[in-house]
Order: C-alpha cells, then sequence, then structure tokens
C-alpha cells in the first residue's frame, strides 16, 4: 500500500510518500510544495493543487494522510492551513481517494512513543523507521512522512501496533517477533534514552573532575 502523507500549508506544504508492504515501512519520496507570496491566494492554491495531482497520478497512493486542524493562537496560520487542507481534500475527492486525519500529538506519538516529543526527535525517529541514511528535511516533508508512518501502522489489519504502546521495552521484554517496525522504533527510542548520536557514540558531554 502506497500513502501519500500532507502537512498542508499555503507557503509551503509538506508531502511524503511511504510504501507498506507488511510491516515493513519504506520512504519513496518526500519534499515540500512552495508558493510564492507575490502570487494572489487563488493561483497559490491552485499551484498546489497541480503540484497535488501530479504527485498522485506519479505514485498512484491507495489514500491520504493529512493533518487535522486544531485550534491555534495565530488565526492567520490557521486560516492558511485551512485553505491548503481544502485543496488537498478537494484533490483526493477528485482522485476517489480515502483521507485519513491526525492531529499532531497522535502523529508524535506514533513515530516518537509520547505526545511532547520535539521536532528533532521526530525527525531522528522518521529517519530510524525508514531506514534513511539522512534526517529528512525540510521540516515540512519531515512531518509530512510522520504523518504517513502514523497513518500507514493505524490502517493495518493484521498485528495492529497500538498507539501509544510502541516502546514496549519500557513495560515489558519485547517480543521475540516484532517487527521491522517496532526493532526500528525501539532501537532509536533506546538511543534517545542513552544520547547516542547516528554513529553510536555518546553525544553527552563527561562529568567534570572533581579535585580530589
Amino acid at each position: 500500500m502506497i500513502i501519500l502523507g500532507i502537512d498542508p500549508g499555503t507557503a509551503m506544504l509538506g508531502y511524503g510518500v511511504i510504501e507498506r508492504t507488511g510491516p515493513r515501512l519504506r520512504a519513496i519520496d518526500f519534499g515540500v510544495i512552495s508558493t510564492s507570496s507575490t502570487l494572489p491566494l487563488p493561483k497559490r492554491l491552485e499551484a498546489i493543487y497541480l503540484a497535488l495531482t501530479d504527485l498522485i497520478e506519479l505514485h498512484a497512493p491507495a489514500m491520504i494522510g493529512v493533518e487535522r486542524l486544531f485550534f491555534t493562537k495565530n488565526v492567520q496560520t490557521a486560516f492558511a492551513v485551512g485553505q491548503a487542507r481544502g485543496v488537498v481534500l478537494l484533490t483526493a475527492a477528485q482522485h476517489d481517494l480515502e483521507v485519513r486525519e491526525a492531529t499532531p500529538n497522535e502523529v508524535k506519538v506514533a513515530t516518537a512513543g509520547h505526545g511532547g516529543a520535539a521536532k528533532e526527535q521526530v525527525q531522528r525517529m522518521v529517519q530510524a523507521i525508514l531506514g534513511l541514511a539522512e534526517m529528512p528535511t525540510p521540516d515540512d516533508a519531515a512531518d509530512a512522512l510522520a504523518i504517513a508512518i502514523c497513518v500507514a501502522n493505524r490502517e493495518r489489519s493484521v498485528s495492529r501496533i497500538p498507539i501509544g504502546a510502541l516502546d514496549r521495552s519500557a513495560v515489558t521484554p519485547a517480543p521475540s517477533g516484532m517487527t521491522p517496525y517496532e526493532k526500528a522504533v525501539r532501537e532509536a527510542l533506546r538511543r534517545e534514552r542513552l544520547g547516542l548520536d547516528q554513529a553510536g557514540h555518546s553525544s553527552r558531554l563527561p562529568e567534570p573532575k572533581t579535585a580530589s
């Protein structure tokens, strides 16, 4: 199954295309669709629509995952996200694609194991889960991949992973038959707790020595 994840916005819309084969997830394509602030709003929305149409026709996703609109103190940002979401929903409807929504908190829980994860931590987890050589950038593209991961694992009909209980080692020892996805999440969380960098070396500074 191919899933297109979308992090909506009018200035910059992130997209991430992943493929789920059984328990395995892999990245196919990711990036951003940007529009110029010098263009009138209708033209910016048209540009997003045309770019999304190209992505759908190129990758033929089975469904689209999009960030759910939530209340924010920045009204202007909320309007921009809402306008871009409308284009995403329209494009999905025209291509008869199912749409799945996820809040930012749900996405963080599904990738990093807790809703308070920082953006960089989510990026590292997305890298580990998808087996990428480097952390995905920019942030909008990484967020779109995280949304696609959240939707992909929510849609699994067999051996579904309960959201919010990905770090099973914190409660009970991990079963021997864990999936590659669970292994990647568990290893990334272990590294996060131990403060290890990608090369496996400690990123923490040594404790200062005290005079004897």
